[in-house]
C-alpha cells in the first residue's frame, strides 16, 4: 500500500504547529528519503500518539470528544504474531477496565501485518435456531456463523463472548477465547422494579471498537482498537432496545402493566425510560464508569467551546450525535455543524471476514459514508 506524500505532509505540519515543535522541513525531508525507498514510512512514537488523538477529535459522531487530549496510546507496531496480538488485547481491556475507573485508551499495530476481524472486542454471538427463532445478539449472526466455520464452539445463550479472530499477514485466521474473569459486564437490576434483575439481562463494561481503521499521516492501521466507557443510552435505547437487536421493550412494557395495543399509551417510552434508569442504576452500582445522555450533550458542548477558543472548526454528524433518547432537551440537538471529514480520522472498512471484501484497503469507503473527503 502506497503512501502519499501530500498527505504525509499535511499531518507533519500540523503536528509541528499544534505542538510549536522546530524542525518540520528536516522532518518532511526524512520522510521524503523514507518513501524513495519503500512504499511507506513510519511515525514516531510521538507522531502516532498526536495522530490517534487528532483521529478521535476529528471523529464526527463522537459525542465524548472533550476528552481527545488525555487519550492513552500503545504502541504495538513491532508485534508480529497472532498470540502477541492476543496478549495486548488481552492487556488492553484490563488497562482500559482498570477495575471500574474506565480509561480511554487505543492499541495500534504493524499497519501492514495485522488484521482483527471482531467488530468489538467484546460482543455477544447471535444464533438462528431450528424454529427460526434467535437467540443472542441478532447483529452478530453472521459473523458467529463465520466464528463457527472457524471452529468455535458455540454455547446458544443470550450473552456468549465472542472469540476474537486474528489474522496475520496472509495467514490463515486464528480463534482466541478471551478468559471469563477478563471479560466485565455488568448484571441489570432497577433501583425501585424487583422483578428487573430476574430479566437476566447483563452487558460488558467497556467497548472497545475494532474494526475501523486508522488513517494518520496517509498511513492506514487496519488494526488499532479504541475504547472509552458507555453513554447509558448505547446500551439501553439501542443494544437492549431495537427491535432488531435484544428488543428487550414489550417484555419491560407487560413487566409495567402497560398498554402495548396503542402508540398513545407511550408504551415504549416508559420501558425506555425503566431501562436507562436500570442501566444508569446497575453500572454505578457496580462501580463502574458511564455517562448519562444528559450530561454527554453538556461535555460536548464544553469541547464546542474548546475548540472555537482554540480557533478550530467543529465537525459533526448531527444523525449520530444527538443520543436516541430525550434529544429536544439536549443543547446538541437545537445547533448544526458541518459533517466534513478530515484527516487524521477512523474509518471503517468492509468486513475481513467476508469473501467478496477480501481486497485492497485503500478502497474502503471514509467512516460516515461521505464521497468527499479531505485528507
Amino acid at each position: 500500500m502506497e503512501t502519499d506524500y501530500n498527505k504525509a505532509s499535511q499531518y507533519i505540519h500540523q503536528y509541528y504547529e499544534e505542538n510549536k515543535l522546530e524542525g518540520v522541513d528536516k522532518r518532511l525531508q526524512e520522510i521524503q528519503n523514507e518513501l524513495s525507498l519503500k512504499s511507506s514510512y513510519t511515525l514516531t512514537k510521538s507522531e502516532l500518539e498526536y495522530g490517534c488523538k487528532l483521529a478521535w477529535r476529528n471523529s464526527n459522531r463522537c459525542i465524548g470528544r472533550l476528552f481527545w487530549n488525555s487519550l492513552k496510546v500503545k504502541d504495538k507496531r513491532k508485534i508480529n504474531t497472532a498470540e502477541e496480538v492476543f496478549q495486548s488485547l488481552k492487556e488492553h481491556i484490563k488497562f482500559a477496565f482498570n477495575k471500574g475507573k474506565i480509561k480511554s485508551v487505543i492499541s495500534v499495530f504493524n499497519p501492514e501485518n495485522v488484521k482483527i476481524y471482531n467488530q468489538q472486542l467484546i460482543r455477544y454471538a447471535g444464533y438462528k435456531l431450528e424454529n427460526e427463532s434467535i437467540k443472542g445478539d441478532p447483529d452478530m449472526l453472521e459473523f458467529t456463523e463465520y466464528c463457527v466455520e472457524l471452529g468455535w464452539k458455540p454455547l446458544f445463550g443470550d450473552f456468549d463472548v465472542l472469540p476474537i479472530v486474528i489474522q496475520i499477514r496472509n495467514e490463515k485466521p486464528q480463534l482466541f477465547q478471551l478468559p471469563d474473569d477478563l471479560i466485565p459486564e455488568v448484571k441489570l437490576e432497577h433501583p425501585t422494579h424487583s422483578w428487573f434483575k430476574d430479566l437476566n439481562l447483563k452487558w460488558y463494561a467497556v467497548p472497545i471498537i475494532s474494526n475501523m481503521v486508522l488513517e494518520i499521516g496517509g498511513i492506514q492501521y487496519q488494526a488499532a482498537p479504541f475504547s472509552g466507557w458507555y453513554m447509558s443510552t448505547e446500551i439501553a435505547s439501542r443494544n437492549l432496545a431495537d427491535s432488531f437487536r435484544y428488543n428487550k421493550l414489550p417484555l419491560i412494557a407487560k413487566f409495567l402493566n402497560l398498554d402495548i395495543s396503542k402508540n398513545k399509551s407511550l408504551w415504549k417510552d416508559h420501558a425506555l425510560l425503566v431501562l436507562n434508569e436500570a442501566v444508569l442504576y446497575s453500572f454505578e452500582k457496580a462501580g463502574v464508569q458511564i455517562v448519562d445522555h444528559h450530561s454527554a450533550s453538556e461535555q460536548f458542548m464544553q469541547f464546542v467551546s474548546l475548540e472555537n477558543k482554540n480557533g478550530r472548526e467543529v465537525t459533526a454528524d448531527w444523525s449520530w450525535l444527538v443520543p436516541p433518547m430525550s434529544g429536544a432537551a439536549l443543547d446538541v440537538f437545537h445547533n448544526e455543524w458541518s459533517n466534513k471529514v478530515t484527516s487524521p480520522n477512523f474509518y471503517y472498512c468492509s468486513p475481513y471476514w467476508k469473501e467478496e471484501n477480501k481486497k485492497d484497503i485503500s478502497t474502503v469507503k471514509c467512516p460516515f459514508h461521505i464521497d468527499s473527503i479531505s485528507i
